[in-house]
């Protein structure tokens, strides 16, 4: 018997699945660290699946690495789009399957393998990844200059829901078009994107790059009695992203279902315009050098930087003296027309958090797609397709992310009574903690 094989069998289980449903998503690493101590989970090798509009894989920047080695620390540095790379390099999760709707495509499709450890010039967490999701937040640094290095499987996986039709035709060939397929894309989609030698190594084998294709009759049912889904996976379809037995956390974002970008209400089309001016990214060509991708990081993080310092200056005094004094600096001459804007429509302008809305305006926009019921039904209906082929989680996570407005406040409740619901079909009875209400409550 293998170490983890042995580890595994000593784990503790839960007599009833434990569900933790909270608000900001990164308030739920506390409760998988939980079950880490109380050995319902391994130290190490967790796998983590995550169903969520956002990657939710950036880092905290200026954070020093050993901060994870204090975990009440580390709580408080962590935000909901930084919260799961530190626990990759505190040794925890070691594959990281993203589960991702139609319109989220923040990071490549495929398998991707690279490294975390701590920079040795800066002493904070960084990557070897040459995805464009992190060269745009300046997180990419060679392999030679990582140390306490910890290899990470990060599979990314489109879940595309089918809808059906209403007509004969098409109801005549349901039975087959139903059913669901993880269909590799074209393998030039992922190789031009592939940059320079030392990039991640993204495969490109049968399971590398796939989508999940799902059925929906006109009456759906999560009774763990029906005889069969609407849509049944085959075998030899689902992705061998966990074998049995491997200990693993469910998380959903409510946000999967139905997902909005905040700082397009907070800001005009034309302000919103000039934030992606300003903080755009120039995704860099094919077949880069390390050195080019050094090259490429650094112009990245001085760019970033400059934009901080402007605003933070702002904060200060936005007189036409010091707005002019920035303007004149190559690329930035865009801030004179967005700060009168600004001043037109509010006394004073929060440009803390204008500079945090320019930062999601990188080389893409945050998803946005507000989903009707019967989008939000497909999905659920995806969702418990998938689970209902994948082994039972050790643990749930839920984020609802309602309160800064990703997930529509209006929807939240009902689309968290629906995954209850599927979580209830698959899996009977939970312990649901309603994190985010402050009460606890037996499902």
């Amino acid at each position: 018997m293998t170490d983890s094989a042995g580890e595994r069998a000593r784990l503790r289980r839960y007599p009833e699945l434990p569900v933790w449903v909270v608000e900001d998503h990164q308030e739920v690493l506390p409760f998988i660290y939980r079950a880490i101590g109380s050995k319902h989970l391994p130290d190490s090798n967790i796998s983590f699946v995550h169903f969520d509009s956002h990657p939710d894989l950036l880092i905290p920047v200026n954070m020093p690495a050993d901060t994870v080695f204090d975990k009440e620390t580390l709580f408080g540095e962590l935000s909901i789009e930084n919260w799961i790379m530190p626990a990759v390099y505190a040794g925890h999760f070691s594959h990281v399957i993203w589960l991702h709707p139609t319109w989220a495509q923040q990071i490549r499709e495929g398998k991707h393998h690279f490294l975390v450890g701590k920079d040795t010039s800066t002493t904070t967490i960084r990557v070897t990844s040459t995805d464009h999701y992190f060269l745009s937040d300046g997180l990419y640094v060679t392999e030679d200059q990582l140390e306490n290095q910890k290899p990470l499987q990060l599979d990314v996986i489109m879940v595309k829901p089918y809808t059906l039709c209403n007509s004969q035709e098409e109801s005549d060939t349901v039975s087959s078009a139903k059913k669901p397929k993880l269909a590799r894309e074209d393998a030039g989609h992922t190789a031009s994107a592939n940059c320079g030698p030392h990039s991640e190594g993204l495969e490109k084998d049968t399971a590398a790059q796939r989508r999940l294709h799902t059925g929906l009759e006109p009456s759906c049912s999560y009774s763990p009695e029906s005889q069969e889904c609407p849509a049944v996976v085959s075998t030899g379809e689902i992705p061998d992203i966990l074998k049995k037995g491997d200990a693993f956390v469910l998380d959903i974002d409510l946000d999967f279902f139905s997902v909005k970008n905040p700082f397009k209400e907070m800001f005009t089309q034309e302000e919103y315009k000039i934030l992606q001016e300003l903080y755009q990214f120039k995704k860099p060509g094919a077949n880069l050098t390390e050195e080019d991708l050094v090259d490429c990081v650094d112009t990245r993080i001085h760019q970033l930087e400059d934009l901080e310092a402007t605003f933070a200056d702002l904060c200060d005094g936005d007189d036409e003296e010091t707005v002019q004094k920035w303007a004149s600096n190559p690329g930035m001459d865009a801030l004179v027309p967005l700060v009168q804007s600004l001043k037109k429509r509010m006394d004073v302008p929060d440009y803390e958090m204008v500079h945090q809305a320019g930062l999601t305006c990188d080389y893409s926009e945050l998803p946005h797609h507000i989903s009707t019921e019967q989008e939000i039904e497909c999905l659920i209906q995806s969702v418990c397709y998938l689970l209902k082929n994948l082994p039972k989680p050790t643990l749930v996570t839920i984020a609802r992310s309602s309160l800064d407005e990703y997930c529509p406040s209006e929807q939240v409740d009902t689309i968290q009574e629906k995954v209850l619901e599927v979580l209830r079909s698959l899996y009977g009875t939970l312990d649901l903690h309603l994190v985010y209400s402050a009460e606890s409550s037996p499902s």
